[in-house]
């Protein structure tokens, strides 16, 4: 274990040498982070879950990690109110609006704390009604939800949130050029909702779909002020302004550096502790770290395999370990040459020195991961193993490839798809780092032999750019973590090709979308295992994905912060204390 002085004495002054730099963020975005590892960017309860969502199953076990590890922590008695948390985050979003901001892991934390969501995950992973009162499927194929929200409910501004609130926020989002990518292909263009009465609003789909509450657990299920939604429309300053039905109101922002809010004293949902919390960027890990243990920051979260293991080894730092979520990965464009043939990405694939990543970039702390599903899920596929470090099939391969179509064009670079015997290709090292190019430097060394590699250094921002219309080769990326799968399914359809596309690799798959349907038609959650296990093997089988390891995120608290995990439905249903690197802060509260 190593005590927090041991730092504090080799890092005086930390807090004056913070430089504070924007990282862009996309609903799976590039890392820009430049210590953590990756590319490219929910514990048992007796409650169950609550009746008023139907269908429901209460029987799958567990699969999420996140659960404050209790041994580092000591009861203190009762909460008291007053106090402010600084919280040490990893990237500033472009704004606060859950209808067309663009909203990372922290982005969705600071959301977090400003509204609310229409449903939440309680600790079986199942998503329970918050602001909404009841999420029910009224007819018999699941393509009609209705949502009643709770009564007497008011935003900050004082606008009463209804049924009207709640359409205005789903459409403003349906509207929206990056958010809508995840909602209109799931709704009909034209009566996607309707008001039922003054507190319920149904939802209309174009397929049956089981797990539909789940989608309220997400960034869709943030509800905004329609009067502040009106007003950001006309004036998009107002975006960095957020006006929410939540624990804490906006009080200032500076962008790139802290954003502030302070403690809503008459939110619906109870008593809330805190004076203020304060997300305080800062983009670097190791800084970020130091000043945790400084005691400049009181809480902070991390992706960084070195970060990880410091602070779970380290014995006045509490911990909420979560691998449940993103892998990284890299990403091939199937949509043009070279990996528009499945020789050219099998052979990307085969070439990829996936140990040498995993000891040297994952530092041998981050777990490998062979597809978007941890071991302990219900839905990893055991006969699903990613391939690698397997040069000896790569020449007949690209040999093969480049005597067919080696003449073709590869439009991302203006060259012919090979020269002198290797395939020609792009690999964009999104937010470029120290440890995203050692990275590239690493893959080259077993691609190398095969392929003559350009490297290509866009911003964060211009990478997610890139990657959403098809302008790249190969991109290494994080994502396909959300708690319910099929709120990851947008990346993987058909109907997400476009000339915009959230199917990032472009491949299409009638097979992986009829299984993605039958997982959708099944209300028992044990009955969707067989439907997901075949999306598992699909991907493999498509040579689009190559995966390296699972994210394991880490929210860190000093000693004196508590309650992080007391979260709770008004009926007293526990909620999953941790998703995709946030934490809930309503009910967090410090001693002395």
């Amino acid at each position: 274990m190593r005590p927090r002085s041991s730092r504090r004495a080799t890092k005086l002054g930390l807090a004056a040498l913070v430089s504070f730099s924007l990282v862009a963020a996309a609903c799976g975005s590039s890392d820009g982070d430049s210590s953590d590892a990756g590319g490219g960017s929910t514990e048992s309860s007796d409650s169950g879950t609550d009746d008023s969502v139907a269908p429901t199953d209460t029987e799958a076990p567990v699969v999420s990690e996140g659960q404050i590890d209790e041994e580092t922590v000591d009861p203190v008695g009762d909460p008291v109110a007053g106090g402010t948390l600084r919280y040490g985050v990893r990237s500033d979003p472009d704004g606060l609006n859950p209808t067309s901001s663009a909203l990372d892991p922290a982005g969705l934390m600071m959301s977090h704390a400003v509204f609310d969501t229409v449903a939440a995950y309680d600790t079986d992973d199942q998503p329970v009604p918050f602001l909404a009162e009841s999420i029910e499927a009224v007819d018999g194929d699941l393509t009609k939800w209705q949502v009643k929200v709770r009564e007497g409910v008011t935003f900050h501004d004082g606008t009463p949130l209804d049924a009207a609130a709640l359409q205005v926020n789903f459409e403003a989002a349906k509207a929206d050029g990056l958010v809508g990518l995840a909602v209109r292909p799931f709704h009909p263009e034209e009566g996607a909702t309707e008001i039922i009465d003054e507190l319920t609003l149904q939802y209309n789909l174009l397929e049956p779909s089981a797990t539909f509450p789940a989608k309220l657990a997400s960034q869709v299920g943030l509800v905004a002020s329609p009067a502040w939604l009106a007003a950001a429309a006309e004036d998009p300053t107002l975006n960095q302004q957020p006006v929410g039905t939540g624990p804490f109101k906006f009080e200032s922002r500076s962008a790139d550096s802290v954003t502030r809010f302070v403690r809503n004293d008459d939110w619906w949902g109870g008593e809330v502790y805190l004076d203020a919390v304060e997300f305080v960027v800062v983009t670097d890990t190791e800084t970020r770290t130091d000043l945790l243990f400084s005691g400049d920051l009181q809480a902070m979260h991390t992706l960084s395999p070195t970060s990880v293991d410091e602070l779970t080894n380290a014995d006045d730092i509490q911990n909420i370990v979560d691998e449940t979520g993103e892998e990284n990965f890299l990403m091939l464009n199937s949509e043009v040459a070279p990996f528009n043939d499945l020789r050219a990405r099998q052979a990307l694939t085969f070439a990829t020195p996936l140990e040498n990543y995993r000891a040297l970039i994952g530092l041998g702390l981050a777990r490998p991961a062979d597809q978007m599903f941890i071991p302990e899920s219900i839905y990893y596929n055991p006969d699903v193993t990613q391939e690698g470090d397997m040069p000896e099939l790569v020449a007949a391969l690209v040999a093969d490839y480049c005597a067919e179509r080696g003449a073709e064009e590869n439009p991302i670079l203006g060259t012919p798809a090979c020269t002198d015997g290797k395939i020609n290709m792009e690999y964009q090292i999104a937010a470029p780092s120290v440890v995203n190019d050692r990275t590239a430097d690493l893959l080259d060394q077993g691609w190398k032999e095969f392929f003559n590699v350009t490297f290509d250094r866009p911003p964060n921002d211009q990478s997610i750019s890139d990657s959403i219309i098809g302008q790249y080769n190969v991109v290494s990326w994080n994502q396909l973590g959300e708690v319910e799968p099929s709120i990851d399914r947008v990346y993987l359809i058909c109907s997400s090709i476009g000339a915009i596309s959230l199917n990032f690799p472009r491949y299409c798959s009638e097979a992986r979308d009829a299984s993605i349907n039958e997982a959708l038609a099944s209300t028992e959650r044990e009955d969707r295992v067989p439907a997901w296990q075949s999306v598992v093997q699909d991907m493999h089988d498509s040579y689009t994905y190559v995966f390296l390891d699972h994210i394991k995120w880490d929210n860190a608290f000093a000693e004196n912060v508590h309650g992080m995990c007391d979260h709770t439905t008004p009926e007293g249903t526990p909620l999953r204390c941790t998703t995709r690197g946030g934490t809930w802060v309503s009910s967090v509260w410090l001693s002395e």
